[in-house]
Order: structure tokens, then sequence, then C-alpha cells
């Protein structure tokens, strides 16, 4: 008992809330209502029902959102993501993860390559872009013929 006590004291310390409604829980991450009852139904989060049916989110249901909404912001699709959070086996959970870390990577060597190429048309002077032999080196790899 004297633990749950303690918990409570270093809850409310914190600022944390033990519960929260799914209208609370919604703005706090920026999303709709209908997104969390579509992530229900899905089985991505399963919140506490009160006695009259409401929806009442813990800690551990925001740590899943907030772990649900950053794997959405890299791209991953919702059954990816149930794969992860909800795989019997690590090893299930792993092959999962490195394809997404697989593809994430791809992403962004091709996001820096993109950002390069600017970085040196920014830098070119130039009036015909395609002239410049700068930019022209830049894109050699991609003209090349095989």
């Amino acid at each position: 008992m004297a633990a749950s006590v303690g918990l409570n004291v270093d809850m409310k310390s914190s600022g944390e809330r033990p519960e929260m409604p799914i209208g609370e829980l919604a703005e706090h991450f920026g999303l709709a209502t209908h997104v969390l009852r579509h992530w229900e139904s899905m089985g991505l989060v399963i919140p506490y029902r009160t006695s009259t049916g409401h929806r009442r989110y813990g800690l551990a249901d925001r740590y899943r959102v907030a772990a649900i909404v950053q794997a959405k912001a890299a791209g991953m699709s919702l059954d990816d993501i149930r794969a992860i959070l909800t795989a019997a086996a690590p090893a299930e959970r792993n092959t999962v993860l490195q394809h997404q870390h697989d593809a994430l990577s791809r992403r962004i060597a091709e996001a820096q390559a993109a950002l390069a190429l600017i970085d040196t048309a920014l830098g070119c002077e130039h009036g015909d872009l395609a002239s410049c032999p700068r930019f022209k080196a830049a894109l050699a790899e991609r003209v090349r013929c095989p």
C-alpha cells in the first residue's frame, strides 16, 4: 500500500495524470478522436472503459500513442506498427523493425543526396544551372549509363 501511495505522490508531483479521456489525449497529441478510435479498432491501443463506457487512457496508453505517432512520422504503416507492438516473439518484431530500419536508412540517404544537390545549386553563379560544372559533377553518377 505504501508503494501505491508513493506512486500517486510521484505522479502528482511530476504533473502526470493517472488517466485522461479521449478528447484530452487526442488534443495532447494533435490527433482527432476518430484516429484514436480507429487505432483502438486495430488493437493498437486498448483504453480502460469506465462503468459508463467512457474511454480512459493511462500513462502506458500515452506511451503507446507516442510510439505510434513517432512510427507514423517515420513512414511506418499501421499494420507494421501493430506487428511491432503486438508481436508474440522478439524475432517477429525484429523482422519488421529491420525492414523499417532499412527503408528509413534509404530514405535518409536519398534526402541527404537531395540536400547536397540543393546546396550545390545554391552556390552556383551560372545563369544556366544545368551548365554549372559543380552541379553537373553532383549529378554525374546518375547521368552515367551502365
